[in-house]
């Protein structure tokens, strides 16, 4: 079982990356946080896990050993896998999951694409409890609950849209150039108005 990688990113896609570790290209499914702190050839740290199906064995990796822990949580919920799990962790933020979670905020939860109200329903019912038993503790000075970047969530809007990460990481950085605390609205807006400016 692969628990942990480290090494470069060798190739960043839409909702994967690839990391080079001693020659042995790696492809892992990534949430769009981690996605969005990528950068070509830099050294990286990643923590995985392995799904194993009849017909494919599937890598997933984290920014976090926390991160991780939260997906695996989802994953033991009925009817949530692994897309849907990652697709919560693209979405929100772990604090902001959880609190969603305790606060059985089903218009919040149901933002995620490919989640309905029922998905929702059981991730509060199977989870909701165990979330509220969490306390922070560090693993390797990240804490339960560490938010996305800020603007992990536009940089998932605009692959959304059909953007790549060539066109819409750029763009989202020069949409946060004139401040960190923009709405991701605000974020996704800018960085529209940065791509279309950059085709004329």
């Amino acid at each position: 079982m692969i628990g942990m990688l480290r090494g470069k990113v060798w190739e960043v896609q839409a909702e994967r990356l690839v990391i080079d570790v001693q020659g042995t290209g790696y492809l892992l499914t990534a949430p769009a946080g981690l996605l969005a702190k990528a950068v070509l050839g830099q050294e990286i740290v990643v923590y995985t896990h392995v799904v194993v199906r009849e017909d494919d064995l599937s890598l997933y990796g984290f920014s976090s050993a926390d991160e991780k822990q939260l997906f695996l949580e989802m994953l033991s919920v009925s009817g949530i896998g692994p897309k849907a799990a990652m697709a919560f962790l693209s979405s929100f933020g772990a604090l902001q999951l959880e609190n969603a979670v305790i606060n059985e905020d089903y218009h919040l939860l149901t933002k995620v694409p490919g989640v309905g109200k029922k998905t929702a329903q059981r991730l509060v019912l199977e989870l909701k409890e165990k979330f509220k038993g969490h306390v922070s503790f560090p693993v390797r000075g990240i804490e339960w609950g560490t938010p996305m970047p800020g603007n992990a969530e536009a940089l998932q809007s605009l692959l959304a849209l059909g953007f790549g990460l060539d066109e819409a990481r750029p763009a989202l950085a020069k949409a946060m150039k004139d401040g960190e605390d923009l709405a991701t609205e605000e974020q996704v807006k800018r960085a529209l108005r940065a791509i279309a400016g950059g085709r004329e």
